[in-house]
C-alpha cells in the first residue's frame, strides 16, 4: 500500500514512529519512476513486510528533499531505528536493494 507524504511534519512523525521506513522521492513526470515503484512496493511487501513505503512527490514538498539532499528522481532513502541506512539513486536494481535491506532488517525484525 503507498502513502503519500504531504507535509515535512508527516515525514518526520513517519520516519520517528517506524522501526524501518522507505521514502520514495519522485515527481509525477518521471516516467522511469513509475515502472520502478511498483517493483520497489511488491519487493518490500514480499520479502520485508514490517517495512512501510512512503512517496514523496518531491513537486509537492520541496523542503523534505531539500532537507534530506535529495535532488534526482528516482531516489529512496530507508531508515532504521530513525537513521539512514540506505540511499540510493538514479540506477536502482531491485535485486540488489533486497540484498542490502536484508541484513539490517534481519538484525531489527
Amino acid at each position: 500500500m503507498e502513502i503519500t507524504i504531504k507535509n515535512i511534519e508527516e515525514y518526520h512523525k513517519e520516519k520517528a514512529e517506524n522501526a524501518g521506513v522507505l521514502f520514495y522521492y519522485s515527481n509525477e513526470t518521471c516516467n522511469v519512476c513509475k515502472v520502478l515503484k511498483p517493483k520497489i512496493q511488491e519487493m518490500l511487501e514480499a520479502n520485508y513486510p514490517e517495512i512501510p513505503f512512503f512517496y514523496v512527490d518531491m513537486s509537492l514538498t520541496p523542503e523534505i528533499s531539500s532537507q534530506e539532499s535529495v535532488f534526482t528522481v528516482p531516489s529512496l532513502i530507508v531508515f532504521f531505528d530513525g537513521k539512514e541506512t540506505i540511499r540510493k539513486s538514479r540506477h536502482i536494481g531491485v535485486d540488489e536493494l533486497k540484498e542490502t535491506i536484508s541484513r539490517p532488517y534481519k538484525i531489527l525484525f
